[in-house]
């Protein structure tokens, strides 16, 4: 795995006009805008076979460097970091191996703010791709200790969060604190209008939805949208300022003053 990604190239959001963006008809996603300034990716996963999957570096890397490293079809943000310590607050799985554990993480654990609440951040939901005895895959979103689908193992793996649709779990998923029936905190500015990014399911087929620094939305907004597109599940990668997409098609960052940010794990297309 990568201990250091030397070369890292600042970049400026690029967008395209308001028709739809098209993959080639041989590829195995197409890009399309809806509406203007969000960008949904839809993944055939019958022609993936197999080689949609998570992806991390030890260091901080930027969205576009990784792609570029990586020679994918596209690499998106993924899970939860703390930049400080450049170390994971989300758990990722890379062939049944946990490669990123939330729990080595000593800021995350030893902070006694977050000491009440870190069972929900532990828990939180993450996207899963299955694997039965006969290599079938299929793909799923559930929260991090639910067992997977009778039959199957837990192949791949990534953690971030909340949960979208079909129940938008703010609260269970701890980004938001709710006290005498009122909000009085927050977390990934849930309740702001952001970039997002986030991950869907539909008829075992993957979903991807780009919010750019064009038209932010809030959480719920957001679910909103997935439920706009017809997903059976959905759920919120990290946000805001990591918001990225790199393809062929287009290349996407949502950083202040149009740089990007270094980023810790990815969900990547071979």
């Amino acid at each position: 795995m990568i201990k250091k990604i030397f070369g890292f190239i600042a970049l400026s959001l690029i967008c395209f006009s308001c028709a739809p963006v098209f993959a080639k008809e041989k590829m195995p996603y197409r890009i399309v805008q809806d509406p203007v300034g969000v960008y949904v990716i839809e993944v055939n996963t019958a022609k993936v076979k197999g080689k949609l999957m998570p992806f991390y570096v030890d260091d901080l890397a930027e969205n576009k460097e990784v792609y570029d490293l990586t020679f994918s079809k596209f690499v998106v943000n993924a899970g939860f970091f703390d930049p400080k310590n450049q170390k994971t607050v989300s758990y990722v799985v890379i062939d049944g191996d946990t490669v990123l554990d939330p729990k080595q993480n000593e800021n995350l654990m030893k902070n006694k703010t977050l000491e009440p609440y870190i069972d929900k951040i532990l828990n939180r939901s993450e996207f899963r791709i299955l694997e039965d005895s006969k290599k079938h895959l299929v793909y799923d979103i559930a929260r991090h200790n639910d067992k997977p689908k009778s039959g199957y193992v837990i192949k791949h793996s990534i953690q971030a969060g909340p949960m979208l649709f079909p129940d938008l779990n703010l609260e269970e998923e701890f980004f938001v604190i709710v006290k005498d029936g009122k909000i009085v905190s927050e977390s990934a500015s849930a309740l702001h209008k952001y970039a997002r990014t986030a991950i869907g399911i539909r008829e075992n087929n993957v979903y991807l939805f780009i919010v750019t620094t064009n038209h932010p939305m809030t959480l719920e907004e957001l679910a909103n949208l997935t439920r706009k597109w017809g997903m059976e599940k959905a759920m919120a990668f990290d946000g805001g300022g990591s918001t990225s997409f790199d393809s062929n098609e287009l290349h996407i960052i949502s950083d202040k003053d149009n740089t990007a940010r270094k980023l810790k794990s990815f969900l990547i297309l071979k």
